[in-house]
């Protein structure tokens, strides 16, 4: 397993942009593909988008494509994600998660269930 630190998130207003960040311990952070969910109050924890443990693939749920952007530094153990045109329906705890078995090139890569480490998760606050 992988430890995993969220940070970035706050209060923006509607069309504004943050960018959050998932610090990670451990050497074989480049060997994990990463992945961020969501989870607004009521509601299931959702799909985000996820990325390779090399950078090459990239996936996104349909409602944040061309809107939100997830990038790695492998040399600073990081996974980032850039969120742009944010609206009050992205707002939601937000959570990084690790995943060790090659989800992100299989068709279960937006199960939560099939990632096995995840962090504290960061706010992310949209006004009206």
């Amino acid at each position: 397993q992988v430890q995993l630190v969220e940070s970035g998130g706050g209060l923006v207003q509607t069309g504004g942009s943050l960018r959050l960040s998932c610090a990670a311990s451990g050497r074989t952070f480049s060997t994990y593909g990463m992945a961020w969910f969501r989870q607004a109050p009521g509601k299931e924890r959702e799909f985000v988008a996820t990325i390779s443990s090399g950078g090459e693939i990239t996936l996104y749920e349909d409602s944040v494509k061309g809107r939100f952007t997830i990038s790695r530094d492998n040399a600073k153990n990081t996974v980032y994600l850039q969120m742009n045109s944010l609206g009050p329906e992205d707002a939601a705890i937000y959570y990084c998660a690790a995943d060790a078995n090659g989800l992100v090139s299989s068709d279960l890569y937006s199960d939560a269930r099939g990632y096995a480490c995840w962090g504290r998760g960061t706010q992310v606050t949209v006004s009206s």
